[in-house]
């Protein structure tokens, strides 16, 4: 998927868990795991808001871009 998640790169800068992220944003550990995981298949923006309140970040800190290798393709 070329949409990479680094929502556990900035919780370790800020050195929090998930446990205390996620009561600290209003959702179950669980559902912050699958987003944190890259599993999500959709982000609220409010959630993506208090993610970046939160983390003191900006939604790129959290999301960015990387376009897929094509198979058998070497750069």
């Amino acid at each position: 998927m070329p949409v990479v998640v680094d929502i556990d790169v900035m919780m370790a800068r800020r050195k929090m868990s998930v446990g205390e992220l996620a009561d600290r944003i209003g959702i179950t550990p669980t559902n912050l795991a699958v987003l944190k995981n890259g599993r999500a298949k959709a982000v609220r923006f409010t959630t993506l808001d208090a993610l970046c309140v939160v983390l003191e970040c900006q939604p790129g800190d959290l999301l960015r871009w990387e376009p897929d290798v094509p198979a058998g393709r070497a750069d």
